[in-house]
């Protein structure tokens, strides 16, 4: 990797998402609650939440990733609240789309994923991208089935 691509692929935008991520920590009693884990580079992300009438209600999160996957957190923490099941599993599956056949940005509100567009590239950061989002399906999984 070029000093070039490393500019690029950790652009400010990036290193400023992964510093301020919404919503970290604990729920006292979720609904819901998944971690998940990338075996290729450690990062794990833990996801609580709570769904009222099918949408997140109440979300928490705690990251350890690298820079890609705390701005992709980042990114589904400021908008998560209020979203159902689909609207998370097709922006998920459009956040792949994205990443590995350069495929359009997922629509709003989660439109800022764009910022991610430069990581394709690099495979081997791609799970630690979507952990935020493996985890908040599970946990949604976990919701609904105790419902």
């Amino acid at each position: 990797m070029s000093d070039t691509d490393l500019i690029k692929l950790y652009s400010k935008r990036i290193l400023a998402l992964a510093a301020d991520i919404p919503h970290a920590g604990k729920l006292d009693a979720p609904e819901g609650s998944s971690k998940k884990r990338s075996p290729l580079c450690g990062s794990t992300v833990t996801v609580d939440l709570s769904v009222e009438d099918g949408k997140v209600a109440d979300f928490a999160q705690n990251v350890k990733a690298c820079a890609l996957g705390q701005a992709s957190a980042s990114i589904l923490g400021r908008n998560v609240l209020g979203q159902d099941r689909a609207t998370i599993q097709a922006t998920r599956d459009a956040l792949v789309a994205l990443l590995k056949e350069d495929g359009p940005t997922p629509p709003a509100p989660f439109d800022e994923l764009e910022v991610l567009r430069p990581a394709r590239e690099y495979k081997n950061r791609h799970p630690s991208i979507l952990l935020a989002w493996d985890a908040t399906l599970a946990a949604m999984d976990e919701a609904q089935a105790a419902a």
